[in-house]
């Protein structure tokens, strides 16, 4: 039985048109994803499918558990054969659940089984086949052959790149770039703050002893990931931070710290604004591009985080509200003047019109789509879930601008994704075509396709492919 056929996820035959000429062999820039580059330098290979597809994905793990699937399956020490079963027994119980589609793209894709569904029946058939093709792939063929050119992965300030360094002196065919992601150099209420602070010293070579020398060792490891190669920055943020501040009050705020005392709510608001305002500034005066993801509770479940650390599947849904916050945080930065491109991700759809109408407040003129609505993040990242983010953006805004899809992933295998969400672009735009809502014009649609797939962001980022 062929599940995933040529035509998965094509209505229309506008859509199949749209799909097969023109997005089907984009290539794919993968601008926001969590993969390690030591694997990719070092071209990590797996022993079985197991290690491949449930080493570090908690999606797959949040599967298994609500299936009543032991921890020890998930991620214990059970043997991967086992490991593999259990998941393959889940899968049918996902049906709807787009852990399903991902699931049987990968092994069409990668393993060239089309022809089976995954089940408990099946899982032998799928693990032996699985397995001999894998003998043939490793880290840098799945990217190679997913037809990659770039990925930007998420790296701490402190961080060496020395991988991203290595890939770069050796001419790999993919471009690895770095993302900043300084989430811990302003969490001035976290316990682990200080230690952070004498590791960022060490690598910046600034002693940080006040607020002015902890922005001067923040700029010296910035300017340090922009000659690696780095156009991007990422933030994490539980909510948004737009409070009033001046410099004294934020030097004393952090002076608190510094001497082991705990800071305030209303101090933690105003420090984390004034290293917001500070990162945004450093990114407009480089041309990088800014990412704010927002809209998640993370480590719901204590227990299980003591036991498992975090990203391992505890997370859900916020629902704070972070329009006005939002709104005066990007002011903040147009009224100096350098608010750097930017794209803004949430969480709950709910917030879709919010970030739809607030990008088009920032737009000046000065770059096309300059401020994005990003692709649908997470627990969005399905078919309703994009949907959603299309028809706001497309309604609110331009969705021929928008910069398209991202992994988000650890794994090698979920540059499906990319094809999933063409696959659900075309589909769109085709049905518009059918019903006469847009021209059956394929020559204009098709260059949007194009775009949207991959030339708007090769264009945004500026990245040189060459």
């Amino acid at each position: 039985m062929k599940f995933i056929t040529d035509n998965f996820g094509l209505d229309n035959d506008a859509a199949v048109k749209l799909f097969h000429e023109y997005a089907k062999e984009m290539p794919i820039i993968d601008y926001h994803c969590h993969l390690s580059p030591q694997e990719i330098y070092e071209d990590k290979k797996w022993d079985n499918i197991a290690q491949v597809w449930l080493g570090g994905d908690h999606y797959k793990w949040r599967v298994m558990r609500t299936n009543g699937v032991a921890e020890k399956f998930c991620t214990g020490d059970a043997p991967d054969r086992e490991k593999f079963q259990k998941f393959a027994e889940s899968l049918p119980y996902a049906l709807r659940n787009p852990m399903y589609h991902w699931c049987h793209l990968e092994l069409a894709r990668y393993f060239g089984i089309d022809d089976v569904v995954l089940s408990g029946d099946t899982a032998q058939d799928v693990w032996d086949r699985a397995n001999a093709e894998l003998k043939n792939l490793s880290a840098r063929t799945l990217m190679t052959k997913s037809g990659v050119k770039a990925v930007c992965t998420t790296d701490d300030p402190i961080d060496s790149l020395e991988y991203h360094k290595a890939l770069a002196s050796e001419g790999f065919a993919v471009k690895v770039l770095p993302t900043w992601r300084p989430d811990k150099a302003m969490a001035i209420d976290k316990e682990f703050y200080l230690d952070y602070l004498k590791s960022l010293s060490e690598v910046s070579g600034v002693e940080i002893k006040d607020f002015a020398s902890l922005k001067e060792a923040v700029k010296v490891r910035h300017q340090f990931f922009h000659d690696a190669g780095c156009r991007l920055s990422d933030h994490g943020l539980d909510t948004m931070y737009a409070s009033d501040y001046t410099e004294e009050e934020v030097a004393a705020i952090f002076a608190k710290a510094l001497a082991g005392t705990k800071v305030t709510e209303k101090e933690d608001f105003k420090f984390k604004t004034a290293m917001m305002v500070l990162f945004g500034h450093l990114d407009a005066e480089k041309g990088w591009t800014k990412q704010l993801h927002i809209g998640a509770i993370r480590n719901n479940n204590t227990r299980l985080f003591k036991l498992l650390g975090p990203d391992t599947g505890f997370d859900s849904v916020d629902d704070q509200n972070f329009a006005r916050p939002m709104a005066k945080y990007l002011d903040m930065l147009d009224q100096d003047d350098k608010l750097p491109k930017t794209i803004i991700y949430n969480l709950n759809p709910r917030d879709n019109e919010v970030i739809a109408t607030l990008i088009g407040c920032f737009q000046d003129g000065t770059s096309a789509g300059k401020i994005q609505f990003g692709s649908g993040w997470w627990f969005l990242d399905q078919l309703d879930g994009m949907t959603r983010q299309i028809e706001s953006l497309s309604q609110l805004g331009l969705l021929r601008r928008f910069v398209g899809m991202l992994t988000d992933s650890r794994s090698f295998l979920s540059y499906t994704r990319h094809e999933y969400f063409r696959r659900l672009l075309c589909n769109i735009l085709g049905s518009d075509m059918e019903k006469g809502l847009i021209p059956m014009d394929f020559d204009m649609v098709g260059a949007m396709v194009r775009e949207i797939s991959f030339e708007n962001a090769r264009d945004y980022f500026g990245f040189d492919l060459n």
